[in-house]
């Protein structure tokens, strides 16, 4: 009676996974989280906070958590900054390369995750005006590989990181909205005469 009980348990888990393995397999192989926020800071501002991987803390969404987490910042803003970090389980390793920056319009970057889990995506900051303020883009894709289809079967990583996105850019908007405003070019000078 056992043996009939274990085997037809086994049965069970064996559809079961294959049936997960089923639905992740109908999953699309790239994925793409897109948010998009406002402020009423000017591009110029965001772009200096966006584009300097040294005031990345003071917007992060993920810096709470580990406040102890190890980070170490490779160059200054802009392309070929690298910011690498290693945290506890929750915040995990992982490192971000500026790939593409143009000022005060784009902000372009490859993400590597390291630990937890592996995996590698890019990054984009798209700058808009928007009144006398800025429109912010946050966009990541991704290539969906097995293990991230096979979790995407439970978890809706959409609404779980787009959750992040929301709440980094409603802090880079309170960040920028602290800085003094970038200094206007008077056009309307006379010009000077030698």
């Amino acid at each position: 009676m056992l043996k009939k009980l274990v085997m037809a348990f086994a049965a069970v888990v064996v559809i079961a996974v294959l049936a997960v393995l089923g639905i992740a397999s109908t999953k699309p192989d790239t994925m793409r989280i897109e948010r998009k926020g406002t402020t009423a800071a000017a591009p110029a501002t965001v772009y200096a906070i966006l584009n300097d991987f040294h005031r990345f803390h003071e917007w992060s969404p993920w810096q709470k958590l580990d406040p102890d987490m190890k980070v170490d910042i490779q160059g200054g803003p802009g392309t070929g900054s690298v910011y690498h970090w290693s945290g506890n389980a929750e915040a995990g390793e992982g490192r971000m390369t500026i790939t593409d920056s143009q000022p005060d319009s784009h902000v372009g970057m490859d993400l590597e995750f390291i630990k937890p889990f592996e995996s590698k995506n890019t990054c984009e900051f798209i700058l808009a005006p928007s009144g006398n303020g800025t429109e912010v883009t946050w966009v990541m894709n991704s290539k969906n590989n097995m293990m991230s289809k096979v979790m995407g079967v439970f978890m809706d990583m959409d609404t779980m990181v787009g959750k992040d996105f929301t709440e980094g850019l409603s802090n880079l908007a309170r960040v920028a909205e602290r800085e003094p405003a970038p200094a206007a070019t008077d056009s309307t000078a006379a010009p000077t005469q030698s």
